[in-house]
């Protein structure tokens, strides 16, 4: 293993890697660690989704609550915590929904996904400094139309939406 780049969030790199078929090939992977992903639903069906601006697209995106894990931190804590950064909403019910690998082709990254009820507001809300999001309320029956004309684009938003309601949102 060679390790090319080491940041702050993420590694990346270069190794063998010995196939089922008995042959080996190199390939560079990216470690960028775990993640959670939240859909904070309300009692009456409206989802809190977010308007982020994100970098690497350059632009906004609406997706769900999401934020990575601190080292050694269990992913339910880490949900509770980025819920309430990102919101400003706690909750008193996280249901876990599984994970998802982000993209498996060259990175290891998973997102654990809960749905978030029984919420409330939380006086611990504070956004990181590097974010730029606003809180975007969504009626249940919007996110299907939302995600087939394109409005909701991101992988881990849909994944979790289609996770917490099946799949006719």
């Amino acid at each position: 293993m060679t390790e090319l780049y080491r940041g702050r969030r993420l590694s990346v790199e270069s190794r063998i890697f010995p196939l089922p078929t008995g042959k080996s090939v190199e390939k560079i992977v990216v470690h960028p660690g775990d993640a959670v992903a939240m859909l904070p639903i309300t009692a009456d069906g409206t989802c809190y989704l977010i308007r982020q601006y994100r970098f690497a697209v350059g632009g906004y995106i609406l997706e769900a609550p999401a934020g990575t894990l601190n080292p050694g931190e269990d992913p339910l804590d880490a949900a509770h915590r980025e819920l309430i950064e990102e919101t400003g909403y706690q909750a008193g019910i996280l249901t876990p929904r599984g994970f998802i690998y982000t993209t498996p082709g060259f990175t290891d990254e998973r997102i654990f996904l809960y749905e978030a009820r029984d919420l409330s507001p939380s006086n611990l809300f504070h956004q990181d400094e590097d974010e730029i999001i606003e809180l975007a309320p969504v009626r249940r029956e919007e996110l299907r139309p939302m995600i087939m004309d394109g409005r909701i684009v991101d992988a881990k938003t849909i994944s979790l939406i289609f996770r917490c309601f099946g799949p006719d949102p």
